[in-house]
This record gives structure tokens, sequence and C-alpha cells, in this order.
């Protein structure tokens, strides 16, 4: 799973998990973390990488965070409530359930994934970034008065 998100030859793609916090614990609190970690359970509070440029957060499917995630790599198939800001590559997988603005280098998302709030990608300029998709609601046909 960690080889999809890295590049073929990336020095940092070891692919170990050196946290893991399981389907049965509740965490409550700010996360930083070094290298790699796994959420099965539930975490309220910010999840942040110390190593921006190889720390790698995954959400299981059975995972519940409510905070802000900063990292450089994502891998989502649980739920999250709150912002997420990506400067690698995120994966959004089909149970992926996202409320709050995505911010992203890379983005794949399976079908099934779900985001509320908007995908904002990062320019190539330090803090510049682009809205990419502003997600509003559609009008169905009966909504057509004039």
């Amino acid at each position: 799973m960690l080889g999809a998100l890295r590049k073929q030859g990336d020095a940092s793609s070891s692919g170990a998990i050196d946290t893991l916090i399981g389907s049965g614990a509740e965490f409550k609190g700010n996360i930083a973390f070094s290298g790699g970690l796994r959420i099965d359970g539930k975490v309220k509070g910010n999840i942040t990488a110390r190593d921006t440029a190889s720390g790698t957060l995954i959400l299981g499917e059975h995972a519940e965070v409510c905070g802000k995630i900063t990292a450089p790599y994502v891998i989502v198939n649980g739920t999250v409530n709150g912002d997420v800001h990506c400067t690698a590559r995120i994966q959004l997988q089909s149970n992926a359930r996202i409320s709050g603005d995505v911010y992203y280098q890379l983005m794949g998302i399976a079908g099934g994934a779900t985001v509320d709030g908007n995908l904002l990608h990062y320019g190539t300029e330090t803090g510049q970034r682009d809205v990419v998709t502003r997600l509003k609601p559609v009008k169905g046909p009966s909504d057509t008065s004039s």
C-alpha cells in the first residue's frame, strides 16, 4: 500500500509503520509522528508528521479522525472531520469520507470516496494554492422555478 504512494527509487519509501493506533483505541489530543503511522481507531485532535518529506499516515477502514491532518503522504479509507493538508500525495480509497477541505499536490480517488469540502491544489511556488474544485449542490428538475 505504501509503495503505491511513493515513486519508485525514492530513498524514503521503506514502507515501515512505526506507530499503530488499533481499532479498539480512542485517543484524545494532538499527535506528532515520525515515519509511518497507521490509525484504525478513533482520534480527536490534530495529526502532524514531523518529517515533512517522508511521513506517511494511513487511516484504515474503521478509523475516525476529528481534527486537522498535515502529512506529506496520506492514505484514507476511513472518516475525517477536518482539513487535510497533504504536501506530496493523497490517496482516497473507496471507504474514504472527508468533511473538510483537502489541500494536495497529487491525488488519487477511488470510486465510492467522498469529500464534503473543497479540493485545493498546492501550486509550484511556496504557499501558492490553486482552487481546483468547489463542490456545490446540484439543482434537480423540480428546482426550475422562474
